[in-house]
């Protein structure tokens, strides 16, 4: 009963904040890394991402209590951003889908009210680094989309997710399917979108090599490939083609909001491959603010392809 009324607790404290969440038992944590394993051992996970996210996907749990009895996966929702960058006197901007900015902010904010609620409680938590999406589905938080993308009710693909370890004793029947959205059986929105054709009908994972997404984060010293055409980029990182058209997203896909804006001053010190280090102390401090400074390595490359697909000089 004293968990029940927890969970109750918890859920509302969630809806308050407009968040989702679930809290699946620990249990479950060699099923979790055997999904992995499997879309790995069929080599439906590109090489080079998985080398990328190795330490994600071989997570090994470990918290600074005695035992973690639970994971709780929370999505928080964001919007995509509008970043300007001016040049040659005029207003240039570019998106950015979900996901991409301030995720270490909203890790913070997450940790302080989870860590309050929980320590109230009697329990303990801490952040963890594991497969969020795979996570997400299994937990019934979220379902897949045909592109690979998770959806979660009243959000869509609008949010971006969070995990903890937790000493809280959860309910170990709380595990779901892996399954896409009944919707995406019959539509084929995003494959018919993506000009890449990185979804497809043969497999259910995306082909990650045909994927803008993974091109364009790849650093400025890798070149787009050659077949990749310019006039298809459409986010300075990540990639928007599949989410726009998706109807899951009608009720967000325009939620958009102004990120940074950078001066004709500090867009040339970009597509001059200028290091972080170098940057002045403003422009440090506004790449911070947003976590733009992640992403300062492939500005000029990314940049560049939109000026020269829209000629500018």
């Amino acid at each position: 009963m004293r968990n029940n009324n927890l969970l109750n607790d918890f859920h509302t404290l969630l809806d308050s904040k407009g968040y989702r969440g679930e809290i699946v038992s620990a249990i479950h944590i060699p099923e979790l890394l055997n999904d992995i394993r499997k879309n790995h051992t069929r080599k439906e996970i590109y090489p080079e991402l998985y080398n990328q996210y190795k330490n994600v996907f071989e997570f090994k749990p470990k918290a600074d209590f005695d035992s973690i009895e639970s994971i709780i996966i929370l999505a928080v929702p964001v919007p995509q951003f509008r970043i300007i960058f001016q040049w040659r006197d005029k207003d240039f901007s570019l998106l950015i889908p979900p996901t991409y900015l301030y995720g270490r902010k909203i890790i913070e904010e997450t940790h302080a009210f989870l860590e309050s609620f929980f320590n109230t409680h009697g329990y303990n938590i801490i952040y963890a680094r594991l497969p969020f999406k795979t996570l997400a589905v299994r937990s019934g938080l979220a379902r897949y989309g045909r592109n690979n993308i998770t959806y979660v009710s009243n959000m869509g693909s609008f949010y971006r997710l969070c995990a903890f370890y937790s000493d809280f004793p959860a309910d170990t029947h709380n595990w779901h399917q892996l399954k896409m959205m009944d919707a995406c059986i019959e539509c084929k929105a995003c494959s018919l979108a993506c000009p890449t054709k990185a979804i497809s009908d043969d497999r259910f994972l995306l082909y990650h090599g045909r994927c803008l997404t993974y091109h364009n984060e790849q650093p400025d010293k890798i070149p787009f490939p050659k077949w990749i055409q310019p006039e298809w980029h459409n986010c300075l990182v990540g990639c928007l083609y599949c989410q726009k058209v998706c109807p899951a997203n009608k009720h967000v896909r325009d939620w958009t909001e102004i990120g940074p804006n950078f001066t004709q001053e500090e867009t040339k010190l970009f597509l001059n491959h200028i290091s972080f280090e170098k940057l002045p102390e403003e422009t440090k401090k506004k790449l911070r603010e947003c976590e733009l400074d992640e992403y300062l390595e492939v500005f000029a490359r990314n940049i560049g392809v939109f000026m020269l697909s829209s000629q500018v000089p």
